[in-house]
């Protein structure tokens, strides 16, 4: 069977544009649930005639529904799902174990594929998910040939791989910095781009310099297509929901082209299909880790956050009346505005002048945003110096010294043939008041949580750090399981300061096949020594340890913001559970209750991990401590076993303790990993867990406000009978109970599992 070609369809144009160019399948998002939420997206009957017209095709649809689902959420996710299951599509591409958990228990019939963002990157891990019935698993980006091969050897299920576009700097679903930031996490699809932005480092002498450090080259496998194609990769994706048309069409007939041809001729085939790639004005491309971890070469920090060929900064601006007339659709402006007074920019420093019709982007020079637009007018005036200057129409938004590039050219625009059909009226379908059945986690037993005990425990990535932590008495120890523990408990068989059934091991949640290989042998290893608790932050952990008699605690990387996806991981065997750092008060109330909160670890202090990168950093970067245009601090650290960044002011909450022990939590985590503990810190950090006190300096990450959650998210569903049915239900999951509603079932956690899954 031939592999897959996979693009984007963000708005209706994409989509006429990836089929028009020989798409096998199309992936696309609604106005809710996916990573995308920036992008156009379908509304319902465009989606409905979609599908229809699609599979009229002999083509695939994938939806994207891969964001992670609050509590609040679940019964909106219920109705969606629903709808989804009667419209058809040939797949959900899915995040959330709590959406798996939900498709097992209600729609079975929906097919659902493994989203990157749920971080999979091992045999171990697509296993796992190929037994709980996900057929495909979309493989993160941070794998090269051999391990891609290597996976494809161990399992059956089906996999797919990026091939084309945009990169995270952070391993694929572990981003938490744009979270950080103001709750648009990129989990829940609101990615404000962190790693795009300018920064200023602090140099060692204190000379400061500043850098788009973090923004990756975007990713060009297309001549590595034939030898993905022998490795037997089944679907080739295409990033870019958020690119306009013409970047899918120009980009999937290259790969198409590369996909018919390079059995007759493979060098001929790249070479045409690069050269067809050769209007990509988009940021340097990389191989990413097909060409190494040199993080040089996918990392230029004097390269801009942004896409597309420099046109030069915006030296002059000036409004007067505009001359378009309405009818002039070429040059008609991204937002369909039609106001007469129109501004124009004299642009400086480029090498090229845009014409009507070009698309362009405008970066902010203080980074604070980005403008796309499509060139309206252009206009030739003598300068006082006698030669001519071209001045452009440009948004409202711009300003003087703001960078300017270009997207896309007029020439490059190409009319497809339309794909939905011009009459919408017959597909009236939308999601439904159907109410969720409440589920109930599982009932706790005398002693099932024996191995929980109540009290303060200590995380730490050290032998020496545990010696510091020691006179503070926790109730258990977390050590987190790296290169430097490795040697100290496996190959040094250092004593430890405590028992072994006092420590618990936390497994690093991005695991490869070459961790994989390292990680079973050094499970082995410490099993042997006498350990046997762990934490475990990947799906390839559940599968490597379910089969053992060893303890598993959820770590704060299997992500757990709604109860159905705490019953999923109930079905693994996890009992016990440790709090997201982008968790909020309300939604661990909302999802534990009762007895059940003793289940969950809340951390009430830490410094998370903003970005997980897989590889060091460039030896250029020679600094530690790096500024945004807010002032606020961030800490870089590289070591053996990758980079992290932090931020300099920890999350605590230390000063709620009281009150979320009145609440019945009572299991708390003090989280001093990748910091190097000092007594004085730990005993003041101590000290006010005891007294109640809040820290100076810290941060409330989304403790208090939660996510981000913009109005029209919340009452999207089903507008037109909100207008006509003023009794029925409002739109909002009803307040969840030990009991259930009259008018629902309930289910409970391991007893509903899904028969033959």
């Amino acid at each position: 069977m031939m592999a897959e070609l996979l693009a984007p369809a963000g708005n209706i144009e994409a989509l006429d544009a990836a089929i028009g160019e020989g798409a096998d399948a199309v992936y696309m998002g609604l106005k809710s649930f996916n990573a995308r939420l920036r992008s156009s997206n379908f509304a319902w009957n465009q989606f409905e005639a979609a599908v229809e017209a699609v599979h009229r095709q002999k083509k695939k649809i994938y939806v994207t529904v891969n964001t992670v689902i609050e509590e609040s959420e679940t019964e909106r996710l219920y109705r969606f799902l629903s709808y989804l299951n009667k419209v058809g599509p040939d797949a959900l591409i899915v995040q959330d174990f709590g959406i798996v958990r939900m498709v097992q228990e209600f729609f079975p019939k929906l097919e659902l594929h493994a989203s990157t963002q749920m971080n999979i990157a091992s045999a171990a891990a697509v296993n796992l998910l190929s037994k709980e019935g996900i057929k495909r698993v979309v493989l993160a980006r941070e794998l090269n040939l051999e391990e891609i091969s290597s996976i494809k050897r161990s399992t059956s299920s089906e996999l797919e791989v990026f091939v084309h576009g945009a990169l995270c700097v952070s391993e694929s679903g572990l981003c938490l910095f744009s979270s950080f930031l103001g709750g648009k996490s990129a989990n829940r699809g609101m990615c404000t781009q962190a790693c795009r932005r300018y920064y200023e480092a602090e140099l060692p002498g204190g000379a400061k310099e500043k850098g788009y450090y973090f923004s990756p080259h975007d990713l060009q496998l297309i001549d590595r297509l034939p030898a993905l194609i022998k490795a037997g990769v089944d679907s080739f994706k295409i990033e870019g929901r958020m690119k306009s048309a013409e970047y899918v069409g120009s980009v999937t007939a290259a790969y198409r082209y590369v996909l018919d041809n390079w059995e007759k001729d493979e060098k001929g085939a790249v070479e045409t299909g690069k050269r067809m790639l050769s209007t990509d004005f988009a940021r340097a491309k990389t191989r990413y880790w097909f060409d190494g971890s040199d993080a040089s070469k996918f990392l230029n920090p004097n390269q801009a956050g942004g896409t597309g060929i420099y046109l030069g900064k915006i030296e002059s601006l000036r409004s007067e009346k505009s001359s378009r007339t309405e009818n002039s659709a070429a040059a008609s402006p991204a937002d369909g505005s039609t106001d007469s007074v129109q501004k124009f920019a004299l642009l400086k420093g480029g090498s090229y002048e845009p014409e009507a019709g070009d698309s362009i982007r405008i970066h902010k020079k203080d980074d604070s945003g980005r403008i796309s637009y499509k060139v309206q007018e252009v206009q030739n005036t003598p300068s006082s110096h006698g030669t001519a200057e071209t001045w452009i129409s440009v948004p409202p938004e711009a300003g003087r010294g703001d960078p300017v590039y270009l997207l896309q050219t007029k020439s490059m625009s190409k009319r497809y043939k339309r794909v939905l059909p011009a009459d919408l009226s017959p597909y009236r379908l939308q999601p439904s008041d159907e109410r969720l059945p409440i589920l109930d986690l599982t009932p706790l037993k005398k002693d099932s949580l024996s191995f929980f005990p109540e009290g303060v425990y200590i995380q730490v990535s050290t032998l020496s750090d545990m010696h510091a932590c020691l006179a503070e008495h926790p109730v258990r120890f977390i050590l987190e399981l790296n290169s430097d523990t490795r040697r100290s408990l496996i190959a040094k068989k250092e004593a430890l300061p405590c028992s072994k059934k006092q420590v618990f091991i936390s497994l690093d949640p991005f695991c490869t096949p070459e961790t994989q290989a390292a990680l079973e042998s050094d499970l082995k290893a410490l099993r042997e020594a006498g350990f046997y608790q762990w934490i475990v932050n990947n799906p390839a952990h559940i599968n490597m340890l379910k089969s053992e008699k060893d303890i598993m605690i959820g770590g704060p990387y299997l992500y757990t913001f709604n109860r159905w996806a705490v019953s999923w991981l109930e079905n693994q065997n996890i009992d016990a559970f440790i709090m997201s750092h982008e968790s909020s008060r309300s939604t661990l109330e909302s999802i534990f209750e009762g007895p059940q909160r003793s289940r969950l670890m809340i951390c009430l202090f830490a410094y998370p991990a903003l970005f997980r990168m897989r590889f060091k950093l460039p030896d250029s970067y020679d600094f530690s401590m790096f500024n945004d245009r807010e002032g606020m601090s961030f800490r870089a650290l590289s070591t053996p076993d990758g980079s992290f960044v932090m931020p300099a002011d920890p999350f605590s909450i230390i000063d709620r303790v009281h009150i979320l022990k009145k609440q019945g939590f009572s299991r708390f985590l003090i989280d001093m990993s990748k910091t190097g503990v000092r007594r004085g810190d730990i005993k003041a950090i101590m000290r006010a867990l005891h007294k109640g006190e809040a820290l100076p300096g810290t941060e409330r990450f989304n403790w208090k406000d939660g996510f981000y959650s913009p109005t029209q998210n919340r009452e999207e569903l089903r507008p037109a009978q909100r207008k006509t049915e003023k009794s029925s239900a409002p739109f909002k999951q009803s307040k969840s109970s030990s009991k259930p509603h009259p008018a629902k079932k309930t289910l409970s956690g391991k007893g509903a599992r899904t028969k033959g899954r």
